[in-house]
Order: C-alpha cells, then structure tokens, then sequence
C-alpha cells in the first residue's frame, strides 16, 4: 500500500509558546507533499521533520489569522533562494489574495517559478483539487472569519494481480492491465478462466480531514462521515467551554462528539490553548466520549 501519512508540524494556538509551534502538518500521500496552514516556524519544524519541502506543490490556508498563514511569505521566500522552478499553488479564502499578491511584489521579486492563487469558496464542500490519485474538498466551518477545513480523499485504485496465476496460465504480460480492468482470459484450448481467478481486491481508499478552526457544528459529520482520520481543533477542554463559545473554537468534547457521529477511524485534537501545561485533561475529556482519540504533537508522524 502506497504511504498516506501526516506529518504534524505545529499544532498550537494563536498564543506562542515554547512548547507548541503554530498550525502546519504536510500530507505525504503516494510521493505527493501538500501542506495544510502555515503558521510562523514552519520552516522550521520541516527543517527538524527533514522533509524535502522543495517537493511541497500545494498549500492549503484554512484561514486567515496569523497562527495559519504567517510562515507562507516566508517559505514562499526560501523557495525563491533555493532556485525552486516549479510551480507554488495556494488555496485559501478569497481574501488571502491580494495579501499574498502584496507581499510578494513587496519581498519576493524576481522568483524563478509562479506562485498560483486559488480562491476558496469557504461556504461550500466542494472539490478545489484533483489529480489522478486523490482529490481534495473543501468543508465550510464557522469561526470569526472565512474560514474551511479540507478533505483528502484517495481515489479508487485497480484490483491486485495474482501473479502466481498469471504464471500459472501463461497470461501475456500485454494482457495484464486488462485483467486489471476485468477482464477474463481465454486458454488456448478455448477455456475462459473467470477475472476474479486473477485478482484480489483493491486496497480501500482513505480519507483524512482536517478541521480547525471552527466552533462546534451539530451536523458537521454529515461533510466527513466515514473518514479514516479527522483532525479536529480541540483548543480548550469543557472546563473553558465560556471561551470556547466566546472566540468560535471547539472544547475536546465538541470533537469528540464529531467524531462519534461521523464514525471516523481515529481522532487527532490538536490547536491547544496556551493556558494547558498539560494537555492530558483534553485527551481524557474526548476520550470518554470517543475512545480512539489521540494528542497531536510537533514532529507527530501518523499514518491515514
């Protein structure tokens, strides 16, 4: 099975902190880097992850407060000294535009590759990016601003080959991806040997969706049902419930509870609060609610 994996490189909230950076993971799917929000340190942290972050194509902005997107001009920066050619593509909230136009023209002239532009409808899921191995959707959440969450999801891929049958029936190498396609083999004595003699199934695609920031939405799982695994902010435990409701954030139980619904996989909380030294009493809140809920943490490396 190809690699489907996220890696965490901030997960804290707009308040820095000597214990958490702020919001960036890199999803690594089949050889694919695309990094979710870019908070100030990302550089960074993908420094200390050692991932080869010139092979990073898309950028996904959820918002536009600065623990989300003060590290992108600055990447964006690095890339132009690293003599990167190909092209930057940027999804974000329309708003995101001009700003990013701005500090481009104001510190980064002269790059050697183009840095694109995609203005995302924040009120709508819809699909914003596809290729031939995954797509990835928009879900509209609700914070003091414009803002989504994004949804990975890999596409189908085709069944896997018996090989030992392949050789047991002299198959013809040129004959193998239309097996693949579902199609029978006929013997040379004129004997159809049934696909499915040939083949076993796929590997199920997976999902991931990230979600922050955003306060609690009732019918939020209704967008991400099914999921293998959600991110889901977590900024405050029920015991901050008042803030929570105050600045449009979630509470571990209002995650919790998503995911219950959605009947996703796992659940990864993360955007914590400045106020918890320990996030444990976070964990232990979503937990008795969804038991297959796990903390995030800088240099966190999860498979989807």
């Amino acid at each position: 099975m190809e690699p489907f994996r996220v890696h965490i490189l901030g997960c804290g909230s707009a308040l820095p902190t000597l214990k958490h950076n702020a919001s960036s993971q890199v999803v690594e799917i089949r050889e694919k880097l695309f990094m979710i929000d870019c908070g100030e340190g990302t550089q960074m942290q993908l420094r200390k992850s050692k991932i080869r972050f010139t092979k990073i194509s898309c950028v996904f902005i959820s918002h536009l407060h600065g623990d989300h997107c003060f590290g992108l001009i600055g990447m964006i920066s690095t890339f132009g000294m690293l003599g990167r050619t190909a092209t930057l593509r940027v999804y974000g909230p329309k708003e995101l535009g001009p700003v990013l136009d701005s500090q481009i023209k104001t510190f980064c002239q002269g790059l050697e590759f183009s840095v694109e532009f995609h203005a995302v409808d924040t009120t709508k899921k819809t699909v914003i990016y596809e290729d031939r191995s995954l797509t990835v959707e928009s879900i509209p959440l609700k914070h003091r601003m414009p803002t989504c969450g994004y949804l990975f999801r890999e596409k189908p891929t085709l069944p896997h080959i018996k090989r030992d049958m392949i050789d047991f029936y002299h198959v013809p190498i040129s004959q193998i991806n239309n097996i693949k396609l579902g199609a029978s083999w006929t013997t040379p004595d004129g004997d159809v040997i049934d696909n499915s003699r040939f083949v076993e199934p796929a590997d199920a695609p997976r999902s991931y969706a990230y979600c922050s920031d955003t306060r609690y939405i009732p019918d939020l799982y209704k967008l991400i049902e099914g999921v293998d695994t959600l991110y889901h902010e977590s900024t405050y435990a029920s015991d901050n419930a008042d803030r929570a409701r105050k600045y449009h954030h979630s509470t571990a139980r209002d995650a919790a509870s998503v995911a219950r619904d959605a009947h996703v996989g796992k659940l990864f909380l993360g955007h914590y609060s400045a106020r918890y030294n320990d996030e444990s009493v976070i964990l232990k809140e979503a937990q008795e609610i969804f038991p297959n809920s796990y903390l995030t943490n800088e240099g966190m490396v999860f498979d989807v």
